[in-house]
C-alpha cells in the first residue's frame, strides 16, 4: 500500500454521497492520513478501467455510486477479477428499494442535487417575497420575475409568497392615489407586471372586516366606497399606463389566482 493510502471515490454525478460516506466511514480508525480522490461524471467502462488499474497499482480502494446498472456491474466484476476492495455504496439500496416499493430506480444520476438546487432556488425566492415585500423597496422591481401591483387588500403579499414557492421571485407594489408610484415600474418589461383587479363592493366587504378584527369602527375612510372608488380608478390608470396584464381577484382563492397568473406568465 502507498505512503499516502487513496480511496478513489467513482461516480456517474459529482460524487458527494461516496465522499460522505467514506468520510463517516474513516473518522471511525481517527485516521487523517487518507487520500480521498473523486473521479466523477463516469460514462463509460473506459474510466472505470483507468481508475481500477490506479488502485491496483497502489493497493488501494474504492468507493463508488453509479446508478447505472451495467457500469455498477461492470465495476463490481473488474473489481473482483482484479482482487480490489470496491464498496458499492448505492446499488444495495437500490436494489432493496426496489423490493420494497415494487418499482424500478429511475436511474438518473445527480437527482439529489438537482432536489437540493430546487429547495434553495425556493428559500431564495421566499427571502425574496419577504424582503420586497408591500413596496418597502423598489431595487427589487427590476430583480423580480413577477411584480405585482394593486390597491390594499388585495392579497398581494399571500400571491407573493405562494408564487415564491414556485421558485419565482416576487415583488408586489401597493397602489395609493396620494403616493407616486416607483419609477421602476416603467422601466420594467410589462409582461412582467400583474395589476390585481378587484371589485368595490368585495374590497369594501374585505376592509370592514380588515377594521373589525383591528377592533376599529367600519366606518373608517379606509372602507369608506367613495375612496375605495378612487382608489380603484387610479389602480386602472395605472395598468393603462403600464400596459400590464390584469387578473380579478374579487372572488379567487389564492391559489386559484396564483394559477391563472402562472398560466398567464407561460403564455
Amino acid at each position: 500500500m502507498s505512503a499516502e493510502p487513496t480511496i478513489y471515490v467513482l461516480s456517474d454525478s459529482v460524487g458527494e454521497t461516496a465522499e460522505l460516506v467514506i468520510k463517516a466511514g474513516l473518522s471511525q480508525f481517527n485516521n487523517g492520513e487518507y487520500k480521498i480522490q473523486r473521479i466523477p461524471y463516469i460514462e463509460d467502462k473506459s474510466t472505470i478501467d483507468e481508475a481500477l488499474q490506479l488502485a491496483k497499482e497502489k493497493e488501494d480502494m474504492i468507493g463508488f455510486t453509479l446508478v447505472d446498472p451495467t457500469l455498477r456491474n461492470y465495476l463490481n466484476a473488474r473489481a473482483a477479477e482484479m482482487d480490489i476492495e470496491a464498496i458499492d455504496i448505492m446499488g444495495p439500496m437500490l436494489k432493496a428499494m426496489k423490493r420494497v416499493y415494487g418499482k424500478p430506480p429511475r436511474l438518473e444520476p445527480g437527482l439529489v442535487h438537482k432536489l437540493d438546487e430546487d429547495y434553495f432556488k425556493r428559500v431564495e425566492a421566499i427571502e425574496f417575497a419577504v424582503k420586497y415585500d408591500d413596496g418597502r423597496d423598489s431595487r427589487g422591481i427590476a430583480r423580480a420575475d413577477i411584480i405585482l401591483i394593486g390597491v390594499s387588500r388585495t392579497s398581494k403579499t399571500p400571491l407573493s409568497q405562494y408564487l415564491a414557492h414556485k421558485q419565482l421571485k416576487v415583488a408586489n407594489v401597493p397602489i395609493v392615489p396620494e403616493v407616486d408610484p416607483p419609477e421602476e415600474l416603467f422601466d420594467v418589461d410589462p409582461s412582467k407586471c400583474i395589476g390585481l383587479l378587484i371589485s368595490p363592493e368585495k374590497l369594501n366587504e374585505i376592509r370592514k372586516e380588515r377594521l373589525k378584527a383591528l377592533g376599529l369602527g367600519d366606518q373608517a375612510t379606509y372602507a369608506n366606497m367613495k375612496r375605495i372608488h378612487q382608489e380603484l380608478n387610479y389602480f386602472n390608470e395605472l395598468v393603462n399606463k403600464i400596459g400590464c396584464k390584469v387578473v380579478d381577484v374579487s372572488n379567487k382563492a389564492v391559489e386559484e389566482t396564483a394559477n391563472t397568473i402562472l398560466h398567464m406568465m407561460l403564455k
